[in-house]
């Protein structure tokens, strides 16, 4: 079954997700499932940068687990989770593999993909990476409890193949990401940064013709929602420049250079932010 406790997390607001596992923790009414619940904490913790207080609650867990297997398999995972937070990916790695077995086991499906998706992105190198997110895909698309993963795992190899120059790959992957998550219309959000990377991967291979009505509907969706994205504006940007539409490619990079700036104020001055300028008709 999917995650009994994702829908407590609001990973924009760790406080609140703090105080829902709190009160959590209270309902459980046995040792493994309170342990299930200190792992959460202990997630809370690491995501704050407090590494040692998220040990502690480990520890905890790992007290009170016994031989559940779900809630092994949570030690493990989020352990490894602390240990790729606190720039210890080599330490990782082998929690998230036991958390992966662990839970395949255990017929915990949504957990073992997780856990795929933590020891790709702790891989030694690309080979590790790309057979550790295949690992991932293949289980979310034969198991349903397993789907949410879909989308992340092929956003993932999607941008590994491009950052290659492997740009084939790299559509198939966007694309199919794309109709991942479609399928959960209620997140538009994702849906629509993936439609901004399908746009990347086409202009990589040419076809900007078609990458524009992605990224004009990427762009469109973002402002509706009063939320307008730089990174869609500096896509459009470079798409509009592709076919020679200068004007308008103009308008597109001046958007994108507001955005990013007043967003993060070191991308002032960044190769990026110079290439923008120079499409808005002010290099720096």
């Amino acid at each position: 079954m999917p995650d009994r406790l994702r829908g407590l997390w609001d990973f924009d607001d760790l406080d609140v997700t703090e105080h829902r596992l709190r009160a959590r923790l209270t309902e459980e009414t046995d040792d493994p499932g309170r342990a299930e619940v200190l792992t959460q904490l202990a997630r809370v913790e690491g995501l704050r940068g407090a590494f040692e207080a998220g040990e502690r609650l480990i520890q905890e867990a790992a007290d009170l687990a016994g031989e559940d297997a779900m809630a092994l398999a949570r030690i493990d995972l989020e352990r490894g989770r602390l240990f790729r937070s606190s720039d210890e990916v080599e330490e990782a790695l082998p929690f998230f593999e036991s958390a992966y077995r662990i839970a395949l086991d255990a017929g915990e499906h949504f957990l073992a993909t997780d856990a795929a998706h933590m020891a790709a992105l702790a891989a030694p190198d690309r080979a590790g990476f790309v057979e550790w997110t295949t690992r991932g895909i293949e289980l979310a698309e034969s198991h349903p409890d397993a789907r949410y993963w879909l989308g992340p795992l092929l956003n993932n190899l999607g941008w590994e193949y491009l950052d290659r120059g492997d740009n084939e790959e790299a559509l198939d992957g966007f694309e199919r990401a794309l109709r991942a998550r479609e399928a959960d219309p209620e997140n538009r959000e994702e849906i629509e940064i993936a439609r901004y990377a399908v746009g990347k991967a086409l202009r990589s291979l040419g076809r900007s013709e078609e990458a524009v009505p992605l990224l004009e509907q990427a762009v469109a969706w973002a402002r509706s929602h009063g939320a307008p994205d730089g990174w869609f504006h500096e896509e459009l940007a470079e798409e509009y420049a592709a076919l020679g539409r200068d004007g308008e490619a103009r308008e597109q990079a001046q958007l994108a250079v507001s955005l990013l700036v007043e967003a993060d104020p070191s991308f002032e001055g960044t190769e990026r932010s110079d290439r923008l300028r120079s499409l808005a008709g002010n290099p720096a």
